[in-house]
């Protein structure tokens, strides 16, 4: 059933931060009821590749939710999401601020009608501030917010992550937190809330290793002059035949383990070393030491006993028959709507009972529009009546 099996969500939002909230919160039992616009399309449905005529994207982001199609700027919408929050009493959705006033269903107006609402927004930048109104996307928060001005090589542009940081880090994984310490708090003392997360502020927060030291003694944080940016041999090293392995051999004990994989003992010395002409002696020695050998000779040599921090980078294509990943569990089969499975990511926690659950893969837009509007009250002419004034696309 899963441990959070009686929490009931109304999931508003696109594309990827609120829907990966969604999926998690649903992966733990939650109830979601995707609440989807008849006319505007959400792009996650377009990305390849289909199946089943479904991206298998949106297939991931939307497992075990219900979705229903619902044209929220007729005003019949708005009662229909009056009705549905006297069970689903915990909102999220991802609008430009003043949206969802607009059209009626705004935190304000909901509360009215349930005064114990939980309602999480989430934006780029907030609610309030100069920015507010603003479009972005994960990129743009990981320039404004100063962390990719120094996740760069010296002399180099920033490089684009090949995966959503900003969306999920800054705007995924607060809201989930932020609801179910909401929940808690209804709990204790029966209170709704409104909680605003901004994906900026969020991404602003990861500066805390390095924005630290700027704020209290005025250090600016530079490309590749940093412990865990490249200013030490904590780096991506070439092979002979243009793979790459990271090294993050930090502590002593780690540094002899490398030092002695890389067969030359000696260079202990300067690997421990603060003065920068010697780690980067030490750098450069390893870059040379590392080319020496093919991706499967290095791999060879790490076997399975090796303790240094030292891992291949690699494709995601090997990473679905690692040894860890599967004794982890991290991919699983999750039934299709129409019949058979799609293997896809696992929920990424584990917990000693109620584990996660994954009822089905994400279906088809609209798909249980109806019986969502049978289980809160509405007959079959009542449903037919709205569904003639277009209500439902």
């Amino acid at each position: 059933m899963g441990i959070l099996n009686g929490m009931k969500v109304l999931d508003f939002t696109t594309l990827l931060p609120g829907p990966f909230a969604t999926m998690m919160l649903a992966d733990m039992g939650a109830d979601v009821i995707k609440v989807e616009s008849p006319h505007r399309g959400d792009m996650i449905k377009q990305l390849p590749p289909m199946e089943g005529g479904v991206s298998a994207v949106y297939a991931q982001l939307n497992r075990s939710k219900q979705s229903m199609t619902l044209d929220l700027k007729q005003p019949e919408a708005t009662e229909i999401v009056k009705k549905l929050i006297d069970e689903y009493d915990i909102i999220i959705e991802q609008f430009r601020p003043g949206v969802m006033d607009r059209l009626g269903i705004g935190y304000e107006t909901l509360k009215q009608a349930n005064p114990s609402i939980i309602y999480c927004s989430i934006t780029g930048y907030g609610q309030t501030g100069p920015l507010q109104a603003k479009a972005g996307h994960d990129i743009n928060y990981l320039a404004l917010s100063g962390a990719a001005s120094y996740s760069a090589r010296k002399n180099q542009a920033p490089v684009p992550a090949g995966f959503q940081a900003a969306d999920i880090g800054g705007g995924s994984m607060p809201a989930v937190i932020s609801i179910l310490a909401a929940v808690y708090h209804r709990m204790n003392t029966g209170e709704g809330q409104y909680i605003d997360v901004s994906i900026m502020d969020n991404m602003y927060a990861f500066n805390a290793l390095y924005g630290s030291g700027y704020l209290a003694g005025g250090t600016e944080p530079e490309p590749e002059s940093l412990m865990l940016n490249g200013g030490s041999f904590y780096d991506f090293y070439e092979t002979k035949d243009g793979r790459y392995f990271s090294v993050g051999s930090l502590e002593p004990k780690f540094q002899k383990e490398l030092c002695n994989l890389l067969g030359d003992p000696q260079l202990l010395h300067l690997s421990g070393s603060i003065k920068e002409e010697e780690q980067n002696q030490f750098k450069e020695a390893m870059k040379s030491i590392f080319k020496g050998k093919t991706f499967d000779e290095w791999l060879a040599m790490l076997g399975d006993n090796f303790d240094g921090c030292v891992e291949p980078v690699l494709k995601f294509s090997e990473t679905v028959d690692h040894p860890q990943i599967k004794a982890r569990e991290m991919i699983v089969p999750v039934s299709k709507w129409e019949g058979g499975t799609q293997n896809q990511i696992a929920f990424p926690i584990k917990f000693s009972s109620q584990p996660a659950s994954y009822r089905y893969a994400g279906v088809q837009t609209g798909t249980h529009t109806n019986q969502v509007l049978k289980n809160a009250g509405w007959n079959e002419e009542e449903i037919m009546e709205l569904s003639q004034k277009g209500l439902f696309g």
